[in-house]
């Protein structure tokens, strides 16, 4: 199953918007980003079970930061497409977000 920004962006705003904290989902959200430091630097051993425990704490960051962006009523999902439209002319990228993304539908499309 796939979810999309803007479902999990409605998921933690009904999750959060009436008890929600920006300050204390920030601090959980930094707290994690401490815990993915933890198992990167024990990612040298390279096993499984640190695959499945940085998956589940980048699960965790990407939870709280669209929880804070839902809460303040921001669409990540425009903001990821032109930010990163920004960084591809600044960076000088091949092709941008979007340009990969309308390309790789039409390929799947066709095939």
């Amino acid at each position: 199953m796939n979810v999309t920004i803007a479902e999990l962006e409605s998921y933690l705003l009904d999750h959060y918007e009436n008890g929600g904290i920006d300050e204390s989902l920030f601090m959980k959200l930094v707290e994690e980003i401490g815990e993915v430091a933890e198992v990167l630097n024990k990612k040298a051993s390279d096993s499984e079970n640190l695959q499945s425990q940085l998956g589940n704490e980048l699960a965790d960051v990407i939870h709280y930061a669209v929880a804070i962006a839902a809460l303040n009523g921001l669409d990540m999902n425009q903001f990821i497409i032109e930010k990163d439209k920004t960084s591809s002319v600044r960076y000088h990228h091949r092709t941008n977000l979007e340009e990969f993304v309308i390309d790789s539908r039409r390929k799947k499309a066709n095939c």
